[in-house]
């Protein structure tokens, strides 16, 4: 008699609200330290419903708010996850809301592999009304194991949407449904115990890798009139790189576009649009600040990238050794 192979899911725990309690002394909530109460394996514990969809092995890789995680952190998350997918069906790794979509970005480019890679979260406690963890979880898992989600790439599952893990961004402080992939939506939705996408990415990003330690590398958000005492010190400080976020599709205040090239030609500076839809142009505005001047004068543009993924990019560019023909030759890919 033949019996199917029940899928294997590997869930890994790395902290965030999705593994927090209350604290009756502050009224907060925070991890449970080294013995996580809301740990990889409680959590499976607490959802039985779990069961029903495949084998499931629980791993705790951290317990952190994710405001807190670092660049190698994210690497080490990478690298728990690469490891799981070569023995797993599915990937699910549990994480903050803060800077889910940093995590996202940084394994989409870190891990590429067959294998669904997917993150979900909580915005509520366990302990509070309206809780969405367990659902989130619930969601997540049938999205790992489903034969549908391979191939396409790294996922985010919340509130029952399915995410290009690229394109993912927090949009709201405290609503449940809190994460946006505008301006092209989910690419699917999960559906009771049916997995449902309507859209796959058609590229793949690029594929970078982590070297060693956490370059520094700033964002600065650039408005009307923008001061060049601002970059002045930031060209007197010891950073390794710089991200700008800047006005409509990478435009500057003229008076600062000299400081702006001064400061490339001795560390990449890449500029993305503030906007939070659409990239970077290249080739449409010639004055003092334009794209076309800015790129004249050594700057890189960020092309799709926000300022915050440009961030991630570069920082693991830098953490590998990577020159400024290295990085600007990347950034065309995304």
């Amino acid at each position: 008699m033949n019996v199917s192979r029940r899928p294997r899911l590997i869930i890994l725990s790395t902290g965030g609200t999705i593994a927090m309690t209350a604290q009756a002394a502050s009224g907060g909530a925070a991890p449970e330290g080294a013995a996580l109460r809301l740990g990889a394996a409680a959590l499976v514990a607490a959802l039985p419903q779990l069961q029903d969809i495949g084998d499931i092995f629980a791993r705790d890789v951290l317990a952190k708010p994710s405001a807190s995680l670092t660049l190698p952190d994210l690497a080490e998350i990478a690298k728990a996850a690469a490891e799981a997918a070569t023995s797993a069906d599915g990937v699910l790794i549990t994480h903050g809301t803060d800077t889910l979509e940093e995590t996202a970005f940084a394994l989409s480019v870190l891990v590429q592999v067959d294998v669904p890679i997917v993150l979900t979260a909580a915005m509520r406690r366990p302990d509070q009304p309206g809780a969405d963890g367990a659902a989130n979880l619930l969601a997540a898992a049938r999205v790992a194991v489903s034969g549908s989600a391979r191939k396409k790439g790294v996922l985010v599952v919340t509130d029952d949407e399915i995410h290009a893990g690229p394109l993912i961004r927090k949009t709201h402080s405290f609503r449940t449904h809190a994460f946006s992939s505008l301006p092209f939506g989910p690419i699917g939705y999960v559906a009771e115990d049916r997995v449902r996408f309507a859209l796959s990415p058609a590229v793949a990003p690029p594929l970078l890798t982590f070297g060693a330690g956490a370059p520094i590398v700033p964002i600065l958000e650039a408005g009307p009139g923008f001061e060049r005492e601002s970059l002045k010190a930031l060209g007197a400080g010891a950073i390794e790189g710089l991200v700008l976020s800047l006005p409509g599709a990478g435009h500057v205040a003229a008076a600062a576009a000299g400081d702006l090239g001064l400061l490339a030609e001795r560390i990449p500076v890449v500029f993305a649009s503030r906007t939070g839809a659409g990239e970077t142009l290249r080739a449409s505005y010639g004055y003092a600040g334009g794209e076309i001047d800015l790129i004249a004068r050594g700057l890189i543009p960020a092309q799709s990238l926000d300022a915050r993924k440009a961030r991630i990019a570069l920082q693991i560019l830098l953490s590998g050794g990577a020159r400024q023909p290295d990085v600007r030759a990347m950034f065309q890919n995304f």
